[in-house]
């Protein structure tokens, strides 16, 4: 077996060993939620979107995944890809099928509310305190798939996290071992309070160590901020940041562009796939990081955006006049 493959079983081990640790009787807490309360306050959650919509391409137009029941008036909180651009969501709650309807999306966080439109006989989660959440805690990690849905982790990171679509995260939450089903999914402390909801799987939880696949989960707090916006006009009120539409990735100290998305400013200024970024307005940008800070200092959306690119073997600077990208979508609200 490879250096790799032992560290991965290693790095498993590691991580089962503190599971099994965590079942051991320890301080006294308050009383968490019982599993079925638990179990009830998570829902399935199915987004149908338009073929003609500008996500359908790359998050299809059938979606499904997980759900909490936040609020006693049937508020539910998600990962927002799931509901992007859709114009209806049903839910199922203890194997009953609930019609909802969509709150708000926020494009920073990546958060999403629905609301379900008859009741479901389930106790909300609490918000829990994702700052107080470190390296080593052991959480549960839920999804919809009924009982025995819930499953121990150990949170191995705390960091930084780059998304190649022009998304920034602080301090997002990395556990493993990873859950399946993991888009939306409830990430719940030991009290049984709600601190994170799940985003992707991804192969290097750690961020340099050899652990294996696991989950990125976003820090509840994020969406505290917001949450009264969302409610009353479906998106947060603070300024949007300046978006062009590509998607890039990090190769060997490059800043590659792997896909233009249709119809969006950096199509129409002639931002190709495979160019390499290289800064903006003449900063050198090398990572994802660096490239989203820069872009979002350059001023407010629908204003220019001077890219330094390598197109072949020609630099050449590009200027993309940036938009909202609120406005870009096809939804059924007026941004």
């Amino acid at each position: 077996m490879s250096g790799r493959g032992v560290r991965l079983i290693r790095g498993f081990q590691l991580v089962a060993a503190a599971l099994l640790l965590g079942a051991l009787p320890g301080p006294a807490r308050a009383e968490p939620p019982s599993t079925d309360e638990l179990n009830a306050a998570i829902v399935k959650l199915k987004a149908f979107v338009q073929g003609d919509s500008r996500t359908a391409a790359t998050l299809g137009t059938e979606r499904e995944g997980t759900g909490t029941l936040i609020g006693g008036d049937g508020l539910i909180v998600t990962i927002g890809y799931l509901i992007l651009e859709a114009d209806r969501v049903e839910l199922t709650a203890g194997g009953k099928k609930v019609p909802a309807e969509i709150v708000g999306y926020d494009h920073e966080t990546g958060f999403g509310l629905v609301r379900a439109l008859t009741k479901i006989a389930a106790k909300p989660l609490k918000l829990g305190d994702s700052s107080q959440v470190k390296v080593k805690d052991r959480v549960l990690a839920i999804n919809h798939n009924g009982a025995g849905n819930a499953r121990p982790a150990l949170v191995v990171s705390r960091r930084e996290f780059a998304g190649y679509w022009e998304y920034l995260l602080a301090n997002a939450i990395f556990t493993a071992p990873p859950l399946m089903d993991w888009s939306g999914a409830a990430l719940v402390d030991q009290e049984g309070r709600l601190v994170g909801i799940g985003s992707l799987i991804v192969n290097d939880p750690m961020g340099g160590g050899d652990i294996g696949p696991g989950n990125m989960f976003v820090p509840i707090d994020f969406l505290k901020p917001v949450m009264a916006d969302l409610l009353t006009q479906g998106k947060p009120a603070t300024p949007p940041k300046p978006w062009i539409g590509v998607n890039s990735e990090e190769v060997r100290g490059r800043l590659f562009v792997t896909r233009v998305s249709p119809g969006t400013p950096a199509e129409k200024a002639g931002l190709r796939k495979d160019d390499i970024i290289l800064g903006v307005a003449g900063k050198p940008v090398a990572t994802l990081a660096e490239f989203y800070k820069a872009l979002w200092a350059s001023g407010p959306a629908g204003g220019d955006v001077k890219l330094n690119v390598l197109q072949g073997i020609a630099p050449a600077e590009i200027t993309v006049k940036s938009i909202d990208r609120y406005k870009w979508l096809k939804t059924n609200r007026s941004y």
